[in-house]
Protein backbone atom coordinates (compact mmCIF):
# COMPACT_ATOMS: atom_id res chain seq x y z
CA UNK A 1 0.00 0.00 0.00
CA UNK A 2 1.46 3.13 -1.14
CA UNK A 3 1.89 5.81 1.57
CA UNK A 4 0.15 9.28 -0.05
CA UNK A 5 1.45 12.89 1.34
CA UNK A 6 -1.43 14.56 2.68
CA UNK A 7 -0.59 17.60 0.36
CA UNK A 8 -0.93 15.49 -2.71
CA UNK A 9 -3.94 13.05 -1.51
CA UNK A 10 -5.73 16.78 -1.54
CA UNK A 11 -4.18 17.94 -4.51
CA UNK A 12 -5.71 14.52 -6.32
CA UNK A 13 -9.02 14.90 -4.17
CA UNK A 14 -9.12 18.27 -6.14
CA UNK A 15 -10.11 16.76 -8.98
CA UNK A 16 -8.51 18.93 -11.49
CA UNK A 17 -4.61 17.38 -11.12
CA UNK A 18 -1.58 18.34 -12.70
CA UNK A 19 0.76 15.15 -12.42
CA UNK A 20 3.75 13.50 -14.55
CA UNK A 21 5.90 10.55 -14.45
CA UNK A 22 9.48 10.68 -13.55
CA UNK A 23 12.03 7.87 -13.76
CA UNK A 24 15.48 8.07 -12.02
CA UNK A 25 17.83 5.45 -13.26
CA UNK A 26 21.13 4.86 -11.47
CA UNK A 27 23.59 3.01 -13.08
CA UNK A 28 25.98 0.48 -12.18
CA UNK A 29 28.76 3.07 -12.41
CA UNK A 30 27.06 5.98 -9.98
CA UNK A 31 25.82 7.92 -12.35
CA UNK A 32 22.05 9.21 -11.86
CA UNK A 33 19.50 10.12 -14.47
CA UNK A 34 16.33 11.74 -14.31
CA UNK A 35 14.26 11.62 -17.06
CA UNK A 36 10.27 13.02 -16.98
CA UNK A 37 6.97 12.59 -19.72
CA UNK A 38 6.49 16.53 -18.64
CA UNK A 39 7.08 19.52 -20.94
CA UNK A 40 10.15 21.31 -18.41
CA UNK A 41 12.72 20.24 -15.80
CA UNK A 42 11.42 19.17 -12.56
CA UNK A 43 13.93 19.15 -9.86
CA UNK A 44 14.00 17.21 -6.41
CA UNK A 45 16.06 15.33 -4.48
CA UNK A 46 19.09 16.51 -6.12
CA UNK A 47 18.71 14.98 -9.58
CA UNK A 48 17.29 17.20 -12.93
CA UNK A 49 14.94 15.10 -14.87
CA UNK A 50 15.22 16.25 -18.28
CA UNK A 51 11.93 16.68 -20.36
CA UNK A 52 11.26 16.03 -23.93
CA UNK A 53 14.04 13.15 -23.68
CA UNK A 54 11.69 10.99 -25.62
CA UNK A 55 11.02 8.69 -22.97
CA UNK A 56 7.49 7.28 -22.42
CA UNK A 57 6.22 4.02 -20.24
CA UNK A 58 3.69 1.30 -21.03
CA UNK A 59 1.05 0.69 -17.98
CA UNK A 60 2.38 -0.46 -15.07
CA UNK A 61 1.42 -4.28 -14.47
CA UNK A 62 1.13 -5.57 -10.90
CA UNK A 63 0.67 -8.93 -9.45
CA UNK A 64 -0.59 -10.45 -6.60
CA UNK A 65 1.59 -13.66 -6.27
CA UNK A 66 5.63 -13.39 -6.94
CA UNK A 67 6.25 -13.64 -10.30
CA UNK A 68 8.08 -10.50 -11.79
CA UNK A 69 6.17 -7.70 -12.41
CA UNK A 70 7.29 -5.43 -15.99
CA UNK A 71 7.12 -2.29 -17.03
CA UNK A 72 8.44 -0.79 -21.01
CA UNK A 73 9.99 2.43 -21.14
CA UNK A 74 10.60 3.49 -24.38
CA UNK A 75 12.75 6.48 -26.02
CA UNK A 76 14.53 7.81 -29.10
CA UNK A 77 18.14 8.21 -29.03
CA UNK A 78 18.04 11.81 -28.65
CA UNK A 79 18.87 12.70 -25.67
CA UNK A 80 22.23 13.83 -24.94
CA UNK A 81 22.43 11.76 -21.87
CA UNK A 82 21.28 8.19 -23.45
CA UNK A 83 23.42 7.53 -26.57
CA UNK A 84 23.49 4.13 -28.61
CA UNK A 85 26.82 3.39 -27.68
CA UNK A 86 26.41 3.49 -23.93
CA UNK A 87 24.14 1.07 -24.66
CA UNK A 88 25.93 -1.24 -26.83
CA UNK A 89 28.48 -1.11 -23.93
CA UNK A 90 26.38 -2.24 -21.14
CA UNK A 91 26.10 0.68 -18.81
CA UNK A 92 22.46 0.46 -18.51
CA UNK A 93 22.25 -2.81 -18.35
CA UNK A 94 20.26 -4.03 -14.62
CA UNK A 95 20.52 -0.47 -13.82
CA UNK A 96 18.61 0.59 -10.67
CA UNK A 97 14.52 2.29 -11.64
CA UNK A 98 12.83 4.40 -9.22
CA UNK A 99 9.29 5.91 -10.62
CA UNK A 100 7.96 8.81 -9.62
CA UNK A 101 3.98 10.16 -9.55
CA UNK A 102 4.65 14.42 -8.96
CA UNK A 103 3.11 17.37 -9.23
CA UNK A 104 4.79 19.47 -11.41
CA UNK A 105 3.63 22.38 -9.89
CA UNK A 106 5.07 21.61 -7.01
CA UNK A 107 7.53 18.47 -7.23
CA UNK A 108 7.34 18.25 -3.10
CA UNK A 109 4.03 16.75 -3.95
CA UNK A 110 5.20 13.33 -4.88
CA UNK A 111 4.52 9.17 -4.15
CA UNK A 112 7.17 6.54 -5.05
CA UNK A 113 5.28 4.27 -7.51
CA UNK A 114 7.89 1.39 -7.75
CA UNK A 115 11.56 0.19 -8.11
CA UNK A 116 13.17 -2.37 -10.74
CA UNK A 117 15.72 -2.83 -12.26
CA UNK A 118 16.36 -2.58 -16.57
CA UNK A 119 16.20 -5.44 -17.71
CA UNK A 120 16.06 -6.48 -21.42
CA UNK A 121 17.09 -3.85 -23.90
CA UNK A 122 15.89 -3.84 -27.65
CA UNK A 123 17.21 -1.16 -30.04
CA UNK A 124 16.19 -0.15 -32.89
CA UNK A 125 17.71 2.05 -35.93
CA UNK A 126 16.64 5.01 -33.64
CA UNK A 127 15.07 4.16 -30.82
CA UNK A 128 15.34 1.75 -27.62
CA UNK A 129 12.70 -0.09 -25.46
CA UNK A 130 13.74 -1.31 -21.82
CA UNK A 131 12.10 -3.38 -19.87
CA UNK A 132 12.13 -2.33 -16.24
CA UNK A 133 11.88 -4.97 -13.58
CA UNK A 134 10.31 -5.11 -10.56
CA UNK A 135 11.91 -6.01 -6.96
CA UNK A 136 10.40 -9.57 -7.19
CA UNK A 137 12.94 -10.44 -10.04
CA UNK A 138 16.20 -10.75 -7.80
CA UNK A 139 13.53 -13.78 -5.80
CA UNK A 140 14.77 -15.88 -9.12
CA UNK A 141 18.38 -15.39 -8.31
CA UNK A 142 20.84 -18.34 -6.14
CA UNK A 143 21.76 -17.10 -3.05
CA UNK A 144 24.79 -19.14 -1.07
CA UNK A 145 25.90 -22.40 -2.36
CA UNK A 146 24.34 -25.38 -4.25
CA UNK A 147 24.58 -28.58 -3.03
CA UNK A 148 26.29 -30.20 -6.80
CA UNK A 149 28.34 -32.22 -7.76
CA UNK A 150 30.32 -29.18 -9.46
CA UNK A 151 32.66 -26.70 -7.71
CA UNK A 152 30.35 -23.21 -7.50
CA UNK A 153 33.24 -21.13 -7.44
CA UNK A 154 34.42 -18.63 -9.75
CA UNK A 155 37.87 -19.61 -11.18
CA UNK A 156 40.47 -17.24 -9.52
CA UNK A 157 38.22 -16.26 -6.61
CA UNK A 158 39.04 -15.96 -2.72
CA UNK A 159 37.54 -19.60 -2.58
CA UNK A 160 39.08 -21.08 -5.16
CA UNK A 161 42.67 -19.59 -4.99
CA UNK A 162 43.95 -20.26 -8.55
CA UNK A 163 46.15 -17.06 -9.31
CA UNK A 164 45.29 -16.12 -13.05
CA UNK A 165 48.07 -14.08 -13.55
CA UNK A 166 50.09 -17.27 -13.37
CA UNK A 167 51.68 -16.86 -17.11
CA UNK A 168 50.65 -20.12 -16.96
CA UNK A 169 46.66 -20.00 -17.14
CA UNK A 170 47.10 -16.28 -19.11
CA UNK A 171 48.44 -15.40 -23.00
CA UNK A 172 47.97 -12.35 -25.50
CA UNK A 173 47.17 -12.49 -28.53
CA UNK A 174 46.39 -10.46 -32.03
CA UNK A 175 43.21 -11.66 -34.31
CA UNK A 176 44.68 -12.60 -37.95
CA UNK A 177 41.48 -12.74 -39.54
CA UNK A 178 37.90 -13.12 -38.71
CA UNK A 179 35.92 -16.37 -39.62
CA UNK A 180 32.77 -15.75 -38.50
CA UNK A 181 30.80 -13.05 -36.02
CA UNK A 182 32.14 -14.71 -33.40
CA UNK A 183 35.78 -16.99 -34.46
CA UNK A 184 38.79 -15.60 -35.56
CA UNK A 185 42.38 -17.07 -36.02
CA UNK A 186 44.69 -15.65 -33.34
CA UNK A 187 48.50 -15.08 -33.23
CA UNK A 188 50.68 -15.39 -29.58
CA UNK A 189 49.02 -18.26 -28.55
CA UNK A 190 51.27 -21.50 -29.68
CA UNK A 191 51.71 -22.42 -26.39
CA UNK A 192 49.12 -23.65 -25.13
CA UNK A 193 47.43 -26.82 -26.06
CA UNK A 194 43.32 -27.12 -27.47
CA UNK A 195 40.75 -26.30 -25.26
CA UNK A 196 43.19 -24.71 -22.70
CA UNK A 197 40.82 -21.92 -22.96
CA UNK A 198 37.92 -23.14 -23.53
CA UNK A 199 35.18 -21.95 -21.11
CA UNK A 200 37.72 -18.88 -20.04
CA UNK A 201 37.03 -15.42 -20.36
CA UNK A 202 38.83 -13.22 -23.46
CA UNK A 203 39.11 -9.06 -22.50
CA UNK A 204 40.09 -7.07 -25.86
CA UNK A 205 42.70 -4.43 -25.37
CA UNK A 206 42.68 -2.57 -28.70
CA UNK A 207 39.95 -2.68 -31.57
CA UNK A 208 36.18 -1.00 -31.22
CA UNK A 209 35.81 -3.75 -28.35
CA UNK A 210 38.39 -2.25 -26.27
CA UNK A 211 38.14 -3.11 -22.56
CA UNK A 212 34.82 -5.39 -23.58
CA UNK A 213 34.76 -9.08 -21.76
CA UNK A 214 33.47 -12.10 -23.95
CA UNK A 215 32.84 -16.05 -22.78
CA UNK A 216 35.32 -18.55 -25.13
CA UNK A 217 33.59 -21.27 -25.72
CA UNK A 218 35.85 -23.07 -27.67
CA UNK A 219 39.66 -22.90 -28.12
CA UNK A 220 41.25 -25.22 -30.91
CA UNK A 221 44.23 -25.32 -32.88
CA UNK A 222 45.38 -25.96 -36.74
CA UNK A 223 48.99 -25.58 -37.60
CA UNK A 224 49.87 -23.73 -34.31
CA UNK A 225 47.62 -21.30 -35.04
CA UNK A 226 44.96 -20.53 -32.83
CA UNK A 227 40.66 -20.94 -33.39
CA UNK A 228 38.87 -19.18 -30.82
CA UNK A 229 35.01 -19.26 -30.68
CA UNK A 230 33.45 -16.70 -28.67
CA UNK A 231 30.43 -17.71 -26.19
CA UNK A 232 28.25 -14.23 -27.68
CA UNK A 233 29.59 -12.47 -30.65
CA UNK A 234 31.03 -9.11 -29.82
CA UNK A 235 29.21 -5.99 -29.68
CA UNK A 236 31.61 -4.51 -32.80
CA UNK A 237 33.00 -6.80 -35.39
CA UNK A 238 36.28 -8.24 -34.67
CA UNK A 239 38.98 -7.47 -36.88
CA UNK A 240 42.60 -8.25 -38.07
CA UNK A 241 45.03 -6.67 -35.73
CA UNK A 242 42.77 -6.79 -32.47
CA UNK A 243 44.58 -7.49 -29.40
CA UNK A 244 43.25 -9.40 -26.50
CA UNK A 245 44.56 -11.02 -23.29
CA UNK A 246 42.57 -14.51 -22.28
CA UNK A 247 42.26 -16.60 -19.59
CA UNK A 248 42.39 -20.13 -19.06
CA UNK A 249 38.86 -21.90 -18.21
CA UNK A 250 37.66 -24.18 -16.11
CA UNK A 251 34.60 -26.75 -16.91
CA UNK A 252 33.73 -26.93 -12.83
CA UNK A 253 35.08 -30.84 -12.64
CA UNK A 254 37.32 -32.13 -9.82
CA UNK A 255 39.34 -34.09 -12.57
CA UNK A 256 39.93 -30.61 -14.30
CA UNK A 257 40.80 -29.12 -11.17
CA UNK A 258 43.44 -31.92 -10.17
CA UNK A 259 44.75 -32.29 -13.65
CA UNK A 260 44.95 -28.60 -15.04
CA UNK A 261 45.30 -26.50 -11.89
CA UNK A 262 46.34 -28.85 -9.27
CA UNK A 263 43.49 -27.34 -6.84
CA UNK A 264 41.84 -30.04 -5.38
CA UNK A 265 42.05 -29.06 -2.09
CA UNK A 266 39.92 -26.09 -2.50
CA UNK A 267 37.35 -27.68 -4.88
CA UNK A 268 34.17 -26.19 -3.47
CA UNK A 269 31.94 -29.33 -5.01
CA UNK A 270 30.29 -32.42 -3.89
CA UNK A 271 32.02 -35.25 -6.58
CA UNK A 272 30.84 -37.58 -4.81
CA UNK A 273 27.25 -37.34 -4.60
CA UNK A 274 24.42 -39.80 -6.31
CA UNK A 275 23.55 -38.97 -9.88
CA UNK A 276 20.69 -39.78 -12.01
CA UNK A 277 21.68 -42.98 -12.77
CA UNK A 278 21.60 -43.97 -9.29
CA UNK A 279 18.12 -42.84 -8.86
CA UNK A 280 16.84 -45.16 -12.26
CA UNK A 281 18.70 -47.74 -11.05
CA UNK A 282 16.67 -51.21 -10.72
CA UNK A 283 16.90 -54.46 -9.68
CA UNK A 284 18.43 -57.20 -12.18
CA UNK A 285 19.19 -60.84 -12.32
CA UNK A 286 22.83 -60.66 -12.07
CA UNK A 287 23.01 -59.62 -7.99
CA UNK A 288 25.14 -57.48 -7.23
CA UNK A 289 22.34 -56.57 -4.70
CA UNK A 290 24.32 -57.25 -1.00
CA UNK A 291 24.03 -53.51 0.27
CA UNK A 292 27.49 -52.41 -0.85
CA UNK A 293 28.70 -49.23 -2.27
CA UNK A 294 27.29 -48.27 -5.63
Amino acid sequence: MKNIPPALQTHLDSGTTTLAWCWRITRADGLAFGFTDHDRVLVFDGTEFEPESGLTASEIRSGADLSVDAQDAAGALRSDRISETDILDGHWDNAEVELWRVNWQSPGQRVLMRRGAIGQIRRGRHAFVAEIRSMSHLLGQTVGRSFQASCDAALGDSRCGVDLKDAAFRGAGVVIDSLRDRAFTASGLGGFEAGWFRFGTLTWTNGPNAGRRAEVLAHNRSDGIAIITLLEAPIRPIGAGDGFTVRAGCDKRIATCSQKFGNVVNFRGFPHIPGQDTILRYASSDGGHAGGVL
